[in-house]
């Protein structure tokens, strides 16, 4: 039912207007949360809903482009949920306001790699802009039953037409761009050249080919893979934690020839804020608190960005998850930090062009 009524409200907000978004989202409690479909679980964010006997209302974005563009238009949100490579846009378009950090619990606990990372959470004056609050891999998901472990060594396996009508990647630019980055031995992206975008777009074509859908949401995703409607997938970690634990005869393979792709998300105050400051900073102290660490890795599958909690859990879990070292995790993978925006608009574009077969 949750998934159903995710799908729904997803479909409002990109079917109605920028004033009318708005009205959507004023609909529930005074906290709106711009969010990834998923991130709602109450179990994210228990602290909040103990405070205020209630949910924040959620608005749901399946690229971060595209929430981009929803908030230029004028959709009106206190928190959002950008990535890495969004967030010096985000903050450069104006749309932020710098975090209080002193009225955000467990700040200090954040993982102290990550928060290093230049010009990510914060900037060189000092002043902080994004929380990290979870942090994974997008990376090759094969049937096992219908891929062998040979096959799928390579990231190239996704234009191989052997799988033509098996194949899913995410409607989503950056893990596209991702893929096609890894696969022509370029590990950062912020230096293509323009042979280079040229030779990505050309295999973002030839996995065209062998496309059943590019997917948007978890749900779909593993009901098109327990429906035995593809074999492979660029994905996430969730999608793997959550079909393994089902029994489905999934594998992820984090050490093809080419590499992963990594990434980091979290939180951000919206500068036009419409809901109360108060419950903003409660709700960021929620999902940043210790004990959603264990929840985040064995439901998620993803590391959280509080490096107590994620101290707290089991080594053998961490290792099985491939959290137990964060410069090894971030080591010879496609970091999927900001480029610059005409090469952005670039692939954009391109990447329209190609899933409508051009």
């Amino acid at each position: 039912m949750r998934s159903v009524l995710r799908r729904l409200a997803l479909a409002a907000v990109c079917m109605i207007g920028a004033g009318a978004v708005h009205a959507f989202a004023e609909g529930g409690g005074d906290l709106v949360v711009f969010d990834w479909s998923g991130y709602e679980d109450p179990l994210l964010h228990p602290a909040y809903t103990a405070k205020y006997g209630a949910e924040p209302t959620f608005a749901f974005f399946g690229d971060e482009d595209e929430a981009f563009e929803k908030m230029r238009a004028g959709f009106k949100a206190d928190i959002a949920h950008p990535c890495s490579q969004s967030v010096v846009k985000w903050r450069e378009a104006g749309m932020l306001q710098p975090l209080d950090t002193a009225r955000i619990a467990g700040w200090k606990d954040l993982n102290p790699g990550i928060m290093a990372m230049k010009d990510l959470a914060t900037t060189a004056d000092g002043k902080a802009w994004f929380m990290p609050f979870d942090w994974g891999n997008t990376s090759l998901l094969y049937r096992t039953d219908k891929v062998t472990a040979e096959q799928a060594q390579s990231l190239r396996i996704f234009a191989d037409p052997k799988f033509k009508g098996r194949v899913t990647i995410g409607d989503n630019v950056d893990d596209a761009y991702a893929l096609a980055s890894l696969v022509i031995g370029l590990k950062d992206w912020t230096k293509m050249t323009d042979a280079q975008f040229q030779e990505a777009s050309a295999f973002l074509r030839d996995v065209h080919k062998n496309i059943r859908f590019y997917w948007t949401d978890d749900t779909d995703l593993n009901q098109a893979f327990i429906g035995n409607e593809v074999d492979l997938v660029w994905g996430w970690n969730e999608t793997f934690v959550t079909l393994k634990g089902q029994g489905m005869p999934i594998a992820m393979n984090r050490d093809t020839k080419e590499g992963i792709s990594t990434w980091v998300c979290g939180y951000v105050l919206m500068k036009d804020a419409p809901g109360k400051l108060d419950e903003a900073y409660d709700f960021l102290s929620a999902v940043n608190a210790p004990g959603v660490s264990d929840y985040m890795v064995k439901t998620f599958g993803y590391g959280h960005g509080n490096g107590a909690g994620m101290a707290d859990i089991d080594h053998k879990v961490l290792v099985d998850r491939g959290f137990d070292n964060l410069d090894k995790f971030l080591d010879k993978t496609l970091f999927q930090q900001p480029v610059a925006p005409d090469l952005k608009q670039r692939m954009v574009a391109e990447f329209e062009k190609i899933k409508a077969g051009y």
